[in-house]
């Protein structure tokens, strides 16, 4: 497709630019900084609830404006403001600003790539399209992994900040690749003129997002997927580190590798999607969770839990470049494509919040192996309402 490439670089480098911050700060504040676990922790509260509050009003800037271009450039400039301010000035109230636009970043990002994408494309072409965008997301993260190691080895942990601006100027670049002319803001939205089967030329109102029973199927589907998912990796990590001690920086990088390089055959998968159909390809996704769940709960040495990572990127990876996809099927014709990917976010923001203080919990009074087989039953809550209840939403697939 025309401007292909320019997406691809897009895709790739808002990973770097987003991966060069997030993983680091906590760490930063812990050792350099010398802050006490519970005012990062509180900072991190604080900063999670707002941004997940303004995920949905965020996504409704996103279909109204006619600048996604420009968003996207300011967001960048934002992040890359806030990877400065944070070794300059690691100051509580500096830090808590930082983080809450990191927050309300999070949902910038991702949904102006889709609706780009939209506008670009159009409908027909985006399973490919979204798939590619995910795959080259992934390829990224990975990059992001190795060069910010290599930084922060070979100079300080500071050094690793200054990896966002760097990256920040390069997406920069590759965003004013693509003319603004060239994206249909309409069809960004979900609402394509060209559509035979659209009767309205206007958006429709806030209630649809509560009144299309697929997309609430969808967003308990998603709450129940990152109640099960978030807090596995930290616990599997913990579990190992108990085990294993010395080996615990290794290992838990070879479990986030080992999840990475799976994502990435997914996301070609889903570009797929066209012809095999979306909800089977959620169900995937979906019973990756129970059985990764259950494997951590039963296994103790390094190499089943690496290979259960091997999971966690075909749920994640599959699950991630869905998402918009599905979403597009669902509310075609609404205008209110990306208000309803702030509805998602908004909820499963819920569930990941939510289950990462109760598996704490359920660590404390049951051990490990318990946490894990209840973070397996809600995986298994998932696989159900994707199984039972979830619509194939690809019309050329029906």
């Amino acid at each position: 497709m025309r401007y292909g490439g320019s997406l691809d670089w897009l895709n790739f480098l808002l990973a770097d630019v987003r991966g060069g911050l997030g993983p680091y700060v906590s760490v930063f504040l812990l050792t350099e900084a010398h802050w006490d676990q519970a005012t990062i922790g509180a900072v991190l509260t604080v900063s999670g609830i707002i941004g997940i509050t303004l995920h949905t009003p965020v996504g409704a800037l996103i279909d109204t404006t006619h600048r996604k271009r420009a968003l996207l450039i300011a967001g960048v400039v934002a992040l890359s403001i806030c990877a400065l301010s944070i070794p300059w000035a690691p100051t509580v109230p500096v830090v808590l600003a930082a983080d809450i636009t990191m927050a309300v970043l999070g949902a910038v990002f991702a949904p102006t790539v889709a609706a780009i994408t939209l506008g670009l494309v159009g409908q027909d072409r985006l399973a490919a399209r979204l798939g590619r965008n995910a795959a080259f997301d992934r390829l990224g993260n990975l990059a992001i992994a190795a060069i910010a190691g290599a930084v922060g080895t070979a100079f300080s942990q500071v050094a690793v900040f200054y990896l966002v601006p760097f990256f920040a100027a390069l997406s920069v670049m590759a965003i004013l690749s693509i003319p603004a002319q060239a994206i249909d803001h309409e069809r960004a939205r979900g609402l394509d003129h060209r559509d035979l089967n659209i009767d309205e030329a206007h958006p429709a109102g806030w209630r649809v997002l509560l009144s299309r029973r697929p997309l609430l199927v969808l967003a308990a589907t998603a709450a129940m997927f990152h109640f099960a998912n978030a807090p596995m990796l930290a616990l599997a990590s913990q579990k190992l580190a108990l085990s294993h001690p010395g080996r615990e920086a290794a290992l838990t990088s070879a479990a986030i590798v080992a999840a990475q390089l799976a994502t990435i055959p997914m996301a070609l998968l889903v570009a797929r999607a066209d012809v095999l159909g979306r909800k089977p390809l959620l169900v995937a996704a979906c019973l990756a969770l129970p059985l990764r769940g259950l494997l951590f709960a039963v296994a103790d040495e390094p190499a089943w839990i690496i290979a259960g990572q091997i999971l966690d990127g075909v749920g994640g990876g599959l699950f991630d470049a869905l998402l918009p996809l599905m979403l597009a099927d669902i509310m075609r014709g609404t205008g209110r494509y990306n208000a309803s990917r702030g509805f998602i976010s908004t909820v499963q923001g819920i569930g990941g919040s939510l289950s990462q203080a109760i598996a704490g919990l359920a660590v404390v009074h049951g051990g490990y192996q318990f946490a894990f087989f209840g973070l397996a039953a809600a995986g298994l809550s998932a696989l159900m309402l994707a199984t039972l209840a979830m619509p194939e939403t690809s019309r050329r697939a029906e």
